[in-house]
């Protein structure tokens, strides 16, 4: 582009690598409209669209450009100062005439003068008075007059030496005019104008100087040439130096895409963040703040790339007169088997306005039940397994109130001292609902005891956490647990405002056959209405229809409603938000920008071999990796899943997730791992026909799974098939050599006595003498009488030959052993 003036559209589509519909879409933003594939663009186009498109090339030609205005603000001032001293030049030139000039006036007056004076002198000296005498003739006094005094200068200058002819030569090459230098002492410095073209012409010649072109070539612009490249190399290297120290990142990246970018082990960013208080595991997505004091903290400075997208969606600020009374929006959250879903039964069953009953569909993790008052309150249920950490951070991101469940008849365990970590980093109320007091060996107050252990004091006990013990099979205690709830959102004072765009957050996605991309949406301001244009991460599109719960349609969704939306181009990722757009443009435009840059961290995040990880490997010997391709009906199970097999890597064998999706496995996934010699793992989904043959026929593994702790515990096993077993030596036997016999072409054979142990004929042994090993080997025979044995066992006698070792006496010791393997587990 550099040398041409113009370029065709068609080479920019190859250029860039994009579709020639997104460049004309550009361009007809920018107001340029009319174009097709052949047509041609301007030099100031093409950078607009190098901006847009490939920005680190514009950034390279911005600072070429730089680079050059920098050398010609160089030439320019090598002109200038060539131009001021030429100036003074001539200025020194019109001082000197000027002086030259006044000195010849001066001598003329002098002359001038002289001449007079002389005149008058000579008529009074001839002047003769009355009283002196009367002189006849001529009086000849023997003088001679000078009339050279008369002459005029140029006459004078004649009679003066060959120095002052010489130098007076060259000073006045033209005739001098007196007459000017009359009214002035100081002569005026005349302005010289430069043409821009005598100007561009210097500029050439000064820049051909600089390079050092041909013989004209001087050691000085030699040298300045040589000192320009090293400033620009040590500027290269400055530049470098401070790229590395800034780390590019977009908002809600992975904690284990972080750890890439900063060249550290995730494990590091885990632990930074458990000493901020803060809980994450490897495929959290982490919000600005959060990598802003990771960073910060490693000494590194951070760049958002997704500034400029953020600063395009425009944030409403509701009034206060427009807020209305809302919803409480309520999170499960507890361990295993502690009643939640039982809990989340019972209050659906109870809720005299839904009508229809039944148990609680896995996908949809959000509820509205409307209680005998017409109060609604929505209900968001989260796993409980220690792999959906994520998901329950996010559950306690966008509630308002936490229900922590706790059975009576258990203790307080690992995942719930997560979910109140969760709840108290987001800053919500926490109600403890101690469930199954129903059952005999029930025990209420040993948990209301753990809790006060980890400084959650409920009310019975003097704290300020409120709680309840329930039944969630019986029903017992569920209604005043409710009012609890509505009491801690009447003292929130919850309020939003309806009358505006919608915003809330995505709780989950799905694929669904017939239906295409399914996502459960929790609104949080605003109203969300079919046929509006919305944007959700790297997903747009139009609103098709609105479902609840249990499949029925809606028209709307106020706020603290969740629904299901149909009509978004893609699965977004659960916990992202969801925004309402003026147009359809607008939206399509932002998700395009988004995709785009998830595409590009998620090449900067990847790991390529380098020589210090080949050096790694060949310290640790064996070393193996695990390709795995993950697809699965729900996106917050894919995160949990991968999070996990993830979690299995350690030092001799990595898990890599190459692929994650939503959806059923498809012929293309079955490609990708024969060509990346993967396993496909399909969590709730099952393989096309198209794809179960392909995979046949590239004898491709497809595992397919509906429980999370049976795919963790497989994989888990197959790890440590791969591992190299450990060795473990075992003492079997120990000999007394008794005697010992020569035999030629044999060898020296001892006589010994098997004092405990068997020994057998393929043990390795071990020759100690005076408590020191003296040699290791093995048995080249073992003989009781004339035969040959196997075993010997303990108080038998019986003759061995060590082999390759004859130096043997008479009371040394002989140790047998074996090496067992022993088969290693995954830490």
């Amino acid at each position: 582009m550099s040398k041409q003036d113009s370029v065709r559209l068609s080479k920019l589509v190859r250029e860039f690598n994009v579709k020639i519909d997104r460049i004309l879409e550009f361009l007809s933003n920018k107001g340029i409209s009319g174009l097709n594939p052949n047509s041609k663009i301007s030099k100031d186009v093409y950078m607009q669209l190098l901006e847009e498109f490939d920005s680190s090339k514009a950034a390279k030609i911005s600072a070429q450009l730089l680079a050059k205005e920098q050398e010609l603000k160089k030439a320019e001032e090598i002109i200038k100062q060539e131009e001021e001293g030429r100036l003074k030049e001539e200025q020194d030139i019109l001082k000197e005439k000027n002086k030259i000039a006044i000195k010849v006036k001066k001598d003329l007056e002098v002359n001038k003068d002289t001449s007079t004076d002389e005149s008058l002198d000579k008529k009074n000296d001839d002047l003769i008075k009355a009283k002196s005498k009367k002189i006849k003739g001529v009086t000849q006094t023997g003088k001679k007059i000078d009339l050279t005094k008369f002459d005029k200068p140029a006459a004078a200058s004649n009679i003066n030496t060959e120095d002052s002819k010489k130098k007076r030569k060259r000073i006045l090459k033209k005739k001098i005019d007196p007459k000017k230098f009359n009214n002035s002492r100081k002569p005026k410095t005349k302005n010289i104008e430069i043409s821009p073209e005598e100007a561009q012409k210097r500029v050439r010649e000064t820049l051909a100087k600089l390079q050092g072109s041909g013989k004209k070539s001087s050691v000085k612009n030699r040298k300045e040439k040589r000192d320009a490249h090293k400033a620009i190399l040590d500027q290269e290297i400055e530049e470098q130096v401070k790229s590395d120290k800034v780390i590019k990142i977009t908002e809600f990246a992975t904690a284990n895409e972080l750890a890439s970018l900063m060249n550290i082990s995730v494990t590091e960013i885990i632990t930074s963040c458990m000493s901020l208080g803060i809980m994450v595991s490897m495929n959290q997505r982490l919000d600005a703040e959060t990598i802003e004091m990771l960073i910060e903290d490693f000494g590194l400075e951070v760049e958002f790339v997704t500034a400029d997208i953020q600063e395009d969606i425009q944030e409403e600020v509701d009034n206060e007169e427009d807020m209305i009374p809302r919803a409480p929006i309520v999170t499960i959250m507890g361990h295993v088997d502690h009643g939640k879903t039982s809990l989340m039964d019972y209050i659906r069953n109870s809720n005299v306005i839904a009508g229809e009953s039944g148990g609680i569909t896995q996908h949809i993790g959000a509820y509205e039940v409307t209680l005998k008052d017409n109060k609604k309150i929505s209900f968001l249920d989260t796993p409980g397994h220690a792999a959906f950490t994520a998901m329950r951070a996010r559950g306690a991101k966008v509630t308002d109130i936490v229900i922590v469940v706790v059975a009576a008849d258990d203790k307080v365990m690992p995942q719930t001292k997560e979910a109140i970590s969760h709840a108290q980093a987001a800053g919500v109320p926490i109600i403890f609902a101690i469930n199954k007091i129903d059952i005999p060996t029930a025990d209420p107050e040993k948990i209301k005891g753990e809790l006060a252990e980890i400084n959650m004091l409920v009310e019975d006990w003097g704290g300020k956490y409120q709680s309840n013990d329930i039944s969630a099979k019986e029903g017992t205690g569920i209604q005043e647990l409710l009012e609890k709830v509505l009491l801690e959102s009447e003292m929130l004072a919850l309020k939003a405002n309806p009358n505006r765009n919608a915003q809330g957050t995505v709780v989950e996605a799905s694929l669904d056959k017939g239906k295409g991309f399914l996502s459960t949406i929790l609104v949080q301001k605003g109203t969300l209405k079919v046929g509006d244009y919305v944007l959700a991460g790297r997903c747009s599109g139009k609103v098709k229809a609105l479902l609840d719960e249990r499949g029925n349609k809606r028209d709307e969704a106020g706020p603290s409603t969740p629904v299901v939306l149909l009509g978004l181009d893609g699965a977004p990722t659960a916990g992202d938000e969801f925004f309402v757009m003026d147009s359809e443009q607008e939206a399509k435009k932002i998700a395009t920008k988004r995709m785009q840059l998830e595409r590009e961290q998620s090449v900067r995040t990847q790991k390529h071999l380098t020589l210090d990880e080949i050096g790694r490997r060949i310290a640790l010997g064996e070393f193996q990796e695990i390709n795995i391709i993950v697809k699965g009906d729900v996106d917050g199970s894919i995160e949990a899943l991968s999070d996990s097999l993830e979690g299995l890597s350690n030092e001799e064998i990595k898990i890599n997730i190459i692929q994650k999706a939503v959806g059923q496995i498809s012929e293309s996934d079955v490609m990708l791992a024969a060509a990346s010699n993967a396993i496909v793992i399909g969590f709730q989904v099952r393989p096309s026909l198209q794809a179960r043959k392909l995979a046949e026929t590239e004898n491709i593994d497809i595992r397919l799974y509906s429980i999370i702790y049976k795919a963790i515990e497989d994989l888990k096993l197959a790890m440590e098939g791969m591992l190299s077993p450990d060795v473990e030596e075992k003492i079997i036997c120990n000999i007394e050599i008794r005697d010992i016999f020569k035999i030629s072409k044999v060898g020296t054979i001892a006589g010994c006595m098997v004092l405990d142990g068997n020994l057998s004929r393929k043990s390795k042994v071990r020759l100690i003498r005076d408590g020191v090993v003296v040699y290791t080997g093995n048995l080249s025979s073992l003989k009781r009488f004339k035969e040959d044995v196997n075993e010997v066992k303990k108080g038998f006698e019986c003759g061995m030959s060590i082999e390759n070792f004859n130096d043997i006496k008479v009371g040394d010791i002989i140790e047998g052993y074996d090496n067992i393997e022993i088969k290693r587990e995954l830490s």
